[in-house]
């Protein structure tokens, strides 16, 4: 940096299950770490609300609710999250589901084992957002042993929070990475764009393909992330509501949108919609990139794609 110039700072840390940095630009290095610390308290803020594995989050308390059955009355900022997953039910026929979390005590993926078709089935009989009651700002179970998990949507909307934390700061340039959702807050001061890698989802470590942006979001969803292979078959951890086993068409999808979680939960639903995956996204417009199970990519090709 020239002298007088502006200030770039990046700090990596770990939340969220998730490697995770803050790389941005400010007119000092104390702003910088200001502002660096004031989003990765936001971030642990949201991780501590939101958590399934934490059983002092707000969530666990709410689960603990839906494990008997009854009723809660959420804050506004639950209200919220709650009322865009109901969107992406909704608009992803039913498959984009935050019920579906309990089909983790089938799928044991460390175990490396694939589980009983009877157990996977028992736990279908507990899954289904229309099981549940939603009228802001009353979330009801009428029936017990339901549970809801986040996961889809708490890291995104984290990457937008701490963005528009940036925004309200006045730093207009830098980038948020939480576990590969991605932000931007602003380009370089120069103008230059950020320089943002997709992973190859069959070659750990390398790219299939490589960004540059100046503004948006971005966030992919792969059979990639957590998975076993059983008897020369590969199972990955994004699981379809319906059938409670994993996808099998797609591999890695990535899509860029002005906000993050619009982003993840489009991903997620592309991979869920396995071979309709690619004409929803066509039809959805958004800029993407998909790669399925047998190597064949497609998309519309993103800005600064190469």
């Amino acid at each position: 940096m020239t002298r007088g110039g502006p200030v770039y700072v990046e700090q990596a840390f770990n939340a969220m299950g998730s490697p995770c940095e803050i790389k941005l630009y400010a007119k000092t290095r104390p702003r910088a770490m200001h502002m660096v610390r004031r989003a990765i308290a936001e971030v642990e803020r949201l991780e501590a609300r939101y958590s399934r594995y934490r059983p002092d989050s707000l969530l666990s308390a709410i689960n603990q609710i839906a494990a008997t059955g009854g009723q809660v009355r959420v804050d506004e900022e639950t209200a919220g999250l709650l009322n865009y997953v109901e969107t992406c039910y909704r608009e992803s026929g039913g498959l984009f589901d935050v019920t579906s979390g309990l089909l983790r005590h089938a799928w044991r993926f460390r175990d490396g084992r694939v589980p009983e078709p009877a157990t996977v089935a028992t736990l279908l009989a507990r899954i289904g957002w229309h099981r549940l009651r939603w009228e802001p700002p009353v979330l009801a179970f009428p029936e017990p042993g339901l549970e809801l998990d986040f996961g889809g949507a708490v890291k995104e909307y984290a990457v937008d929070r701490v963005a528009a934390l940036c925004w309200e700061a006045e730093i207009r340039h830098g980038l948020i990475n939480l576990g590969g959702d991605i932000k931007i807050i602003g380009p370089h001061p120069d103008g230059s764009p950020w320089a943002i890698g997709i992973a190859h989802p069959r070659q750990p470590g390398s790219f299939i393909r490589t960004l540059r942006l100046q503004r948006g979001a971005m966030a992919s969803s792969g059979d990639y992330e957590r998975c076993i292979e059983v008897d020369g078959v590969r199972y990955g951890h994004v699981l379809n509501p319906r059938t409670g086993w994993p996808v099998r068409h797609l591999a890695a999808v990535s899509v860029v949108a002005d906000l993050c979680v619009v982003a993840g939960s489009a991903a997620t639903i592309a991979m869920l919609k396995e071979a309709q995956g690619p004409a929803w996204l066509a039809e959805l417009g958004l800029a993407h990139f998909w790669v399925d199970v047998h190597g064949r990519s497609g998309g519309n090709w993103m800005p600064g794609a190469r």
